[in-house]
């Protein structure tokens, strides 16, 4: 299993803290065997659970001009008409794929193109299933033209526990379907905004593997 190396710092932090704790277990709590071997067992599954988390499994994407695969690993939770704000500032259709603390974090291009937005925004971290978050949480907006014109906005938003977003996309890049666009630490979720009309491939409650998982036609 490869890790990302997003997960270097926490995975280094997570470590030391498990040592730590583990040396002050041995030195105090050795004689009391159920509390001894109940902080043992708790922090072999942090190091599960860290581990885990910023895995980067390897995938063969097998890029598509016809469809937008999915950018995320997640659970689709919303799909519906909306106004997009910053960019279009029009009438768009809206995926959302939340991501939990048990999906790979790692954020992929759905479409190739030329990359021809691409801000980060500062702000609050409102529960990534909250329709708020897509307006008032830490977030990233980047927007892809495709190889006909086509241009799909998809945006990375912090969670409640979410405290960092890695993100690669500059105005100009050229982006290659499935390959990767940045990171997400902790429970988050990406919106994707359609034009009106799209095919939708997914439905509420879907589970979508990024890179693999078809969205939508174009």
């Amino acid at each position: 299993m490869k890790i990302h190396k997003a997960g270097l710092i926490p995975i280094i932090v997570m470590f030391c803290f498990v040592i730590g704790v583990n040396i002050l277990n041995f030195k105090f709590l050795y004689d009391l065997k159920v509390l001894y071997y109940l902080i043992q067992l708790g922090s072999l599954y942090l190091v599960f659970m860290v581990l885990n988390f910023f895995r980067n499994p390897t995938r063969r994407i097998v890029e598509n001009e016809y469809v937008c695969l999915s950018p995320a690993d997640g659970t689709i939770v919303v799909i519906e008409e909306t106004t997009e704000q910053e960019y279009f500032k029009d009438k768009r259709l809206q995926v959302s794929i939340f991501m939990s603390v048990w999906n790979v974090h790692l954020n992929r291009y759905p479409v190739s193109g030329e990359v021809k937005y691409a801000k980060y925004h500062k702000g609050k971290f409102l529960l990534a299933r909250n329709p708020k978050s897509s307006l008032e949480n830490e977030r990233t907006s980047t927007v892809v033209k495709d190889l006909k014109g086509r241009e799909i906005l998809f945006r990375q938003i912090a969670g409640i526990v979410a405290r960092r977003i890695i993100f690669n996309p500059v105005v100009g890049d050229k982006a290659r379907q499935g390959s990767e666009m940045g990171f997400i630490r902790f429970g988050s979720r990406v919106d994707i905004f359609f034009p009106l009309g799209t095919k939708i491939k997914v439905q509420l409650g879907d589970k979508v593997q990024g890179g693999l998982s078809v969205i939508a036609d174009l």
